[in-house]
């Protein structure tokens, strides 16, 4: 299964957070038009059907990657000898 970049995953739970707090407060054909356009997208970057489900599978994959702050170790050959 193809998996969101982590960046892209967490932009557009951002979005949709932002665009639903949006609506709440204005309720305009506009701000539903990107609601559903951003719960859309959720459902395709995520392979699931309802936007419910697309925030599970945001948070799952999510948790699943390091932070963005987190720096990974690079893997070094066996026979490459590092100095100090």
């Amino acid at each position: 299964m193809l998996m969101a970049h982590p960046a892209t995953l967490r932009n557009l739970v951002k979005r949709y957070e932002a665009l639903r707090s949006a609506h709440a407060r204005l309720g305009t054909p506009e701000s539903v038009r990107q609601l559903e356009d951003v719960s859309y997208t959720l459902c395709v970057t995520t392979g699931t059907r309802t936007v419910h489900e697309a925030l599970h599978a945001a948070e799952a994959q999510l948790r699943a990657v390091p932070s963005a702050g987190t720096v990974m170790p690079a893997a070094v050959p066996s026979d490459v000898r590092l100095t100090a």
